[in-house]
């Protein structure tokens, strides 16, 4: 079943961010559009495209990735626990270093809560929120 939550009643569930810095470390792979690629990459943010083994086997690296840049299932990679590359702390809250270029799911997104508790029901994959497939593309309605 593919149900998808209804974006009214998850706009009244949603807060102003608490600039608790929660989302910009919790979710580590963020759908990027291919106008946004490469300023993250010029800026110094991680990128990386959505392939399989398989497809490596099948049409090898480079083929595989060109594939995958085709299909939009392009997006910013957090490598380790730290979170977004572009995550500062001053005063006890954290900010963007790029806020005001941000990629268009960072602006989509709306903070909830500092803890996991609604983080926990959409694992680590922020496209959930924001009405997109696990590819970053938008999921079509029913």
């Amino acid at each position: 079943m593919n149900a998808r939550i209804d974006e009214s009643v998850l706009q009244t569930i949603f807060h102003e961010c608490r600039q608790c810095g929660t989302c910009c470390r919790k979710y580590r792979k963020i759908p990027l559009y291919k106008d946004e690629v490469e300023f993250i990459k010029k800026m110094g943010g991680h990128v990386g495209v959505n392939i399989s083994m398989g497809m490596i086997r099948e049409k090898g690296l480079r083929l595989a990735t060109v594939d995958a840049e085709a299909e939009g299932k392009i997006f910013m990679i957090h490598p380790d626990e730290k979170g977004c590359v572009f995550m500062q702390k001053r005063n006890n809250k954290y900010y963007c270093k790029i806020y005001h270029y941000r990629p268009r799911t960072c602006r989509g997104f709306r903070c909830n809560m500092a803890d996991n508790s609604f983080l926990s029901l959409f694992a680590d994959d922020a496209t959930s929120l924001l009405g997109q497939d696990r590819f970053g593309l938008p999921l079509t309605k029913k």
